[in-house]
């Protein structure tokens, strides 16, 4: 198992997601996404849990967190570092 460490720009972008969604939809819709894609993040502990090559950012690892949602990763022997998250749907710096 590998340790997961999440970033506090990680954290910063789940946080900045969930208040969108709170006033877009509602606290609760908010609530749940935080929950499911930080339980995504969890999973990564587990070296055999499905991550990817970077598309969106060529030389990271990604994680499909959720259909909107991909969580941007950089990874060695020991530990996972979680360093954002982005909408699908956004450009992005390559």
């Amino acid at each position: 198992m590998k340790r997961v460490k999440r970033t506090q720009t990680y954290l910063d972008d789940l946080n900045a997601i969930e208040a969108h969604i709170t006033v877009q939809d509602s606290p609760q819709a908010a609530a749940d996404l935080w929950l499911h894609i930080d339980g995504q993040v969890d999973l990564l502990a587990d070296p055999n849990h499905p991550r990817r090559k970077g598309l969106v950012v060529p030389d990271a690892i990604e994680l499909v967190a959720h259909p909107n949602y991909l969580v941007i990763l950089d990874e060695d022997e020991t530990t996972v570092a979680v360093l954002n998250v982005l909408h699908v749907k956004r450009k992005h710096p390559r």
